[in-house]
């Protein structure tokens, strides 16, 4: 019997990896540079991540933060204020070490032996350090904090093995980065933005996600707690989806960023650091697209409603492009989440047919064919993305306008309620080792699953334990915050505890 015929081979189902891959490259988001481990994002990927852009500082201004911008390069002396720090990036790090080049005698450009800096400098991994050193200027008195910066930039961490949005030497991202007089006023900033991402990642990206805080082995280097938003892919593995650290005093000491208080004494600030990536970009792939191609939740579409012209009478194109063109601009008047639909008309030279598969390969939630019988008829032949690729639906032409708006929310709602649902029938609760070995230690698990468990979180580096997760291709991902906190014994060492662990395997 054969297999229905899909847009995208192989499917989820024959080798998600390369599926994911297939995605990419017929939704024209991205492709590999000549660079090694960097990408160039493409205008239909680029444009997805200005949506993303726009949402996040848009919530970033509602909690009072601002953005700022702070240099690419980092002096060495920088990073090794903070020992933790250094050691959890230096094998990540790129270092530049000279300022000029010149032609040897092969006519070859070298760096000049006569240009070494005085200090190598690190392409920025993440920017506490040369952020701590601009708060230590800008921090005199109680008066001065707190402060709340956000900055959108790249950063480049050396990796070994890339993946395409997921995990690339180059990528974008944004970073926060508050200090504040208290620690109690800091681990609530922490918490207010693993909140703010939370509802970006639910509320936009129609991806359920899981709140929880990181054991001692995940935590961010340097950090006294990191909490995550994880969320399930369609191949059952985990992904980290945003993070949010609270810092302490460590990078304060690190930087000397200090004030005086009400009662004249000196004291350290607290700070914390926040950020998500494109890798977001990568986790809305992996949770909604299908075997199709990619699949875009409405708030994140750079087009939102796609219209197609249908004139196989050569006489008859004129007529369908302006009724096209009308319809997109009334749609345009019309408001979703606050903003004006996207609407555009495709007007390509290609073929009915190849417009029609570009849109459902790129995901566009609404496709709309218009030729002259729906012109005379007063109707429209529509396509949602979230359903079958040829399941369709005629609604009256005015109709649909004043309902576009509805149709976006049900195809937000759609994905959501799809994604919840996979990662509830892929989530077990599990009361023993033999139980955790049994799921994972075979191949019948062809899926990945969240397993979720007690844990003695004391007890994570012991040798044993690190060799059994390792062995089973397992990382502890959170503890989820909002999960009952009952009493049991830890599946490992059977000491008590009312710490409930996810193990699974990640990105």
């Amino acid at each position: 019997m054969n297999s229905a015929k899909t847009a995208i081979t192989p499917t989820r189902a024959q080798n998600f990896a390369e599926w994911y891959q297939e995605v990419i490259k017929a939704a024209d988001l991205a492709e590999h540079s000549p660079v090694r481990g960097c990408m160039i994002i493409k205008p239909w990927g680029y444009g997805i991540w200005e949506l993303m852009q726009r949402i996040l500082d848009a919530k970033f201004k509602e909690t009072g933060h601002q953005n700022a911008y702070f240099p690419l390069l980092i002096p060495l002396s920088f990073l090794e204020k903070e020992a933790e720090h250094v050691a959890g990036f230096a094998k990540e790090c790129a270092v530049v070490t000279h300022h000029r080049l010149e032609t040897n005698a092969e006519g070859r450009l070298v760096p000049s032996p006569d240009a070494v800096l005085t200090e190598p400098m690190i392409i920025r991994p993440t920017s506490e350090t040369i952020i701590g050193h601009a708060f230590a200027k800008w921090v005199r008195s109680h008066n001065d904090l707190p402060i709340l910066i956000n900055q959108w930039a790249n950063v480049m961490r050396w990796e070994m093995r890339t993946r395409l949005f997921l995990r690339t030497t180059e990528f974008l991202w944004q970073e926060g980065h508050t200090a504040h007089a208290t620690s109690e006023e800091a681990q609530q900033e922490t918490r207010t933005m693993l909140d703010v991402y939370a509802d970006f990642a639910q509320n936009h990206l129609a991806i359920p996600v899981i709140k929880g805080e990181k054991t001692a082995g995940e935590r961010f280097p340097g950090a006294e707690n990191t909490y995550t938003i994880e969320a399930m892919m369609q191949d059952g593995k985990a992904l980290q989806a945003g993070t949010s650290h609270f810092l302490g005093q460590n990078f304060a000491k690190a930087n000397e960023i200090k004030f005086q208080g009400n009662d004249q004494q000196e004291r350290y600030a607290w700070t914390t650091s926040w950020g998500v990536s494109t890798r977001m970009i990568g986790a809305v792939i992996m949770a909604h697209s299908d075997d199709d191609g990619l699949v875009l939740p409405p708030s994140i579409a750079p087009n939102q409603v796609i219209i197609i012209p249908i004139a196989r009478d050569p006489a008859d194109v004129a007529l369908v492009n302006e009724h096209c063109q009308k319809l997109a601009k009334k749609l345009r008047g019309i408001r979703y989440l606050d903003e004006s639909i996207r609407a555009q008309v495709d007007t390509s030279g290609k073929r009915g047919g190849d417009k029609f598969w570009d849109a459902v390969k790129k995901g566009v939630p609404l496709r709309i064919e218009i030729g002259k019988r729906e012109i005379e008829t007063g109707t429209l032949t529509v396509y949602r993305r979230d359903q079958a690729p040829k399941q369709r639906e005629t609604i009256a032409e005015d109709a649909f306008v004043q309902r576009a708006p509805e149709l976006l929310k049900e195809i937000h709602a759609s994905l959501f309620a799809r994604a919840l649902t996979f990662r509830d029938s892929r989530t077990r609760e599990l009361s023993s080792l033999d139980e955790l070995t049994k799921l994972f230690g075979s191949d019948e698990n062809a899926l990945g699953t969240f397993a979720l468990a007690h844990f003695d979180v004391r007890a994570e580096n012991q040798p044993d334990i690190v060799e059994r997760l390792k062995s089973l291709k397992l990382t502890t991902r959170c503890i989820p915050l909002d999960a009952e906190r009952k009493p049991g014994r830890c599946i490992f060492t059977g000491n008590s505890t009312d710490a409930r662990v996810i193990f699974a395997r990640a990105y």
